[in-house]
């Protein structure tokens, strides 16, 4: 029996020092905060891609890089946050509000099976008309129908509202947040998936997420998830307000709960087998149609002559999140877009941080395949989903969509194996063979890579009947 033992940091060392790197490799070291920031802001682009591929190799091998076949399914838009980011939501009595009927749920769900799906990411609106019991017996439904598909739901912001709404017993949020996570768990969920992370410091989320839980709240419902044996995901939503110091406290935050799961639910220990984080994912944030994306990009005409050099978000940011909106006069009021450079370095620090967490992925679905390509070289080792629909990220801008095959060839073409992965990142199929997905194609013309933007309508709750590859969280 293994007993979890996080590794030390060692912050005499310059976060540039090839020993200390390499024994983050090795997972013998940690990095610091502040290792992780001269990471991100001073390293050499093709420097900390070798040291995030190395590290990846060391956790996954040199050969199988993985993906998934689910989908996406939003089953209401109705939302009572106010995020400026999102596009997606609408409010109680807008002509553009939905909530599927559990018959049309069970017709997308259908529709995955019958293409060798294996799980739902089902996540929505925080809706406040639905009820308990509209998810427990949507649940249980679910279960009944296809009791091999795995129920991947329910983000934390979503218990959060679930805990306002349904006012369950405890003394606690950890309390009331266990009491219904209980009965969804027994009805059928399975797992809780990372959204709603974006990111932690206060004076970011506070700034962009009017309405959304605390990242104390959000770290507390994936801590009950654990500790109900339950297996989640984190996520980032990155490249607007926030500074760069910003991005290594998520990180950081991240892996300090990972470290308080493994070590009071995990395997090896007193208490027995118990779940904990097991990927991380991050993008760049989409500004189209989205009240944030309205924002000046910094350096406006004037702003380097009147406020310095330092972006606002960097003059407010701190590695311990303590930063306040008053340090900076423009803070909140200018943009700084992530482009595919930053996407990637941000992607490689975060494999070098987080040493708990067993899977980055590449979210190429916002960037493009071929920098979701090249991700899988800057420490992702999965790229994420083959699935039939995506509502909210289409809703801010442009996505991309593939077919299975193109997914395959992409990994394929990267130097690695392809193969398909359930949701504990067990490989399901191996594509090795001359009957791999995209080993059979004949014609590469009809797989060709689409721009995929699907504006929401009353009677429009599904953006493709076709088969279409996105990121999973």
């Amino acid at each position: 029996m293994t007993i979890y033992t996080p590794p030390q940091e060692h912050p005499e060392h310059d976060a540039l020092d090839a020993g200390l790197l390499a024994a983050v490799v090795r997972g013998e070291a940690r990095l610091s905060p502040e290792q992780g920031l001269g990471l991100l802001t001073n390293a050499q682009t093709n420097t900390l891609g070798r040291w995030a591929d190395a590290r990846c190799r060391a956790v996954h091998g040199a050969s199988v890089r993985t993906y998934v076949i689910d989908r996406n399914i939003n089953y209401t838009n109705v939302c009572t946050a106010r995020c400026t980011f999102c596009a997606f939501y609408r409010r109680q009595g807008d002509p553009e509000a939905y909530t599927l009927e559990y018959e049309q749920l069970f017709e997308k769900i259908e529709a995955l099976s019958a293409i060798g799906g294996t799980q739902i990411l089902m996540q929505g609106g925080m809706n406040p008309d639905l009820s308990l019991d509209w998810y427990l017996t949507l649940l249980r439904e679910i279960k009944a129908r296809y009791p091999h598909i795995h129920v991947h739901a329910f983000s934390p912001p979503e218990f959060i509202e679930f805990v306002s709404f349904f006012d369950p017993p405890g003394a606690t949020l950890a309390d009331k947040c266990r009491w219904v996570m209980v009965r969804l768990k027994e009805a059928g969920l399975d797992s809780i998936p990372g959204g709603g992370g974006e990111v932690f410091a206060p004076a970011v989320r506070t700034k962009i997420g009017l309405g959304k839980c605390s990242a104390e709240a959000w770290l507390t419902v994936m801590n009950v998830a654990h500790s109900l044996g339950m297996f989640t995901s984190a996520t980032m939503m990155f490249g607007h307000i926030e500074g760069h110091a910003d991005r290594v406290h998520h990180m950081r935050l991240v892996r300090d709960w990972q470290d308080r799961a493994l070590l009071g639910f995990g395997e090896g220990t007193p208490d027995g087998p118990g779940g904990h984080y097991t990927a991380f994912i991050s993008w760049p944030f989409q500004r189209e149609n989205t009240p944030l994306g309205r924002l000046k990009e910094w350096p406006a005409p004037g702003d380097v002559e009147q406020y310095g050099e330092a972006y606002p978000g960097d003059a407010v940011a701190r590695l311990d999140g303590s930063g306040t909106k008053n340090l900076h006069p423009e803070f909140g009021r200018r943009l700084r877009l992530a482009g595919a450079t930053q996407y990637l370095r941000t992607q490689a620090v975060s494999r070098l941080m987080l040493d708990n967490i067993y899977s980055i992925g590449s979210s190429w679905v916002t960037m493009g395949p071929h920098i979701g390509q090249i991700a899988l070289h800057f420490g992702a080792n999965d790229m994420g989903s083959v699935m039939m629909e995506e509502n909210v990220v289409s809703s801010a801008g442009t996505t991309y969509c593939l077919d299975e095959a193109v997914l395959c060839r992409l990994i394929r073409d990267a130097g690695f194996t392809p193969a398909q992965r359930n949701n504990r990142y067990d490989v399901v199929r191996l594509h090795a063979g001359a009957t791999s997905p995209d080993r059979v194609v004949s014609d590469w013309s009809d797989h060709r890579a689409k721009r995929l933007h699907v504006e929401q309508a009353p009677a429009i709750v599904v953006n493709s009947a076709d088969l279409t590859v996105g990121a999973t969280t």
